[in-house]
């Protein structure tokens, strides 16, 4: 991969704006500090991209989007939101995908921020310190989609996620559902997993059932499937949430390889509404939030921030709701 301006400020010790004030001769750079910044240049064999330093100081109504997965089954939805706001207000995006890696992700803010974008909307599985250094360093402005700041330091939307898996409990637990487990990776993969399953484990308590988790290696339709068979083939639980659609998928499919009646023997609630949900059978009930606005919102919020417009609050928690389909409609409560 080429180097950027971000690899370039991190050999030589400076911020991305001491980069390109050094290259762009703008202002005063102490005479050490510039020659460590050329050294840099030289030993990476840097190349700044000629269009970007053209535009310098102006708006290139663009927007950068970095998203972990763009093949993700929700992904679609959640980018044609963010188009169809980004044309309303006559901008255009730039899509890149970091496979959830913190290094490439760091990186593609430093590309951003080298293609003199505008704005940034920023997706990833947690939030790490190197993303709010070089979101210090870039000085975008930032707004956060499906991704948290612990510490409310970085506008952002998404949904209450504890809040999400706690009512999916409640669900299968007016189902007459006395036996629960989560499906989903270990603690401290993603954040948003972990807030999904600390929501399931905190409600389990409230209602006096065992907290029991099924751990997958990852999130996906082949490693839910392996831990899945493992786990149902001795004293199966009477319903599995899982932490997303693929995996709930999974689940079906486990089920019906041990010759399980979902939602006979084992009900099954998947998460984000997708469109696998309807495509599986039995179809699926999950935990529905709009993907669409997602984008949409998560947009619109950027926009308020490059036009200078009043903000009532920096953290937009978006709405959910239980979709009820088939594979929970059993009348069986044992």
């Amino acid at each position: 991969m080429s180097a950027t301006i971000y690899d370039v400020a991190r050999e030589a010790g400076v911020s991305m704006a001491t980069v390109s004030r050094v290259m762009n001769d703008t202002a005063v750079v102490k005479e050490e500090t510039k020659k460590r910044v050329l050294d840099a240049i030289a030993k990476l064999q840097y190349r700044p991209n000629a269009i970007a330093r053209g535009l310098a100081s102006k708006r290139t109504k663009t927007i950068g989007v970095i998203v972990p997965d763009v093949s993700a089954a929700f992904m679609a939805e959640l980018v044609r939101g963010i188009e169809d706001v980004a044309h309303m207000y006559q901008y255009h995006i730039i899509l890149c995908n970091s496979d959830g890696q913190v290094q490439q992700e760091v990186d593609l803010i430093g590309t951003m921020w080298e293609k003199q974008v505008d704005g940034l909307l920023f997706m990833s599985p947690s939030l790490k310190p190197e993303h709010i250094d070089t979101f210090e360093q870039a000085q975008l402005p930032v707004v956060l989609c499906r991704t948290d700041d612990p510490e409310k330091r970085i506008p952002s939307v998404n949904i209450n996620n504890r809040q999400a898996a706690a009512d999916a409990l409640d669900y299968l637990i007016a189902k007459g559902c006395k036996s629960v487990a989560y499906v989903g990776a270990k603690m401290g993969e993603r954040a948003l997993s972990d807030q999904r399953r600390q929501g399931f484990e905190e409600a389990a308590v409230r209602v006096g059932i065992a907290p029991s988790v099924i751990e997958t290696p990852e999130e996906t339709y082949g490693s839910a499937m392996s831990a899945l068979h493992s786990a149902l083939r001795i004293d199966p639980p009477r319903a599995l949430l899982t932490v997303n659609d693929e995996v709930a998928v999974a689940a079906l499919h486990a089920c019906q390889d041990l010759h399980l009646r979902v939602p006979g023997d084992v009900m099954v609630i998947g998460f984000d509404n997708t469109k696998l949900s309807q495509m599986a059978r039995p179809e699926l009930t999950t935990v529905a939030q709009s993907m669409y606005d997602y984008g949409a919102v998560a947009m619109r919020f950027l926009t308020k921030l490059l036009r200078d417009e009043p903000i009532a609050t920096y953290t937009v928690v978006l709405p959910h709701q239980i979709e009820e389909r088939a594979s929970t409609q059993a009348n069986l409560l044992t």
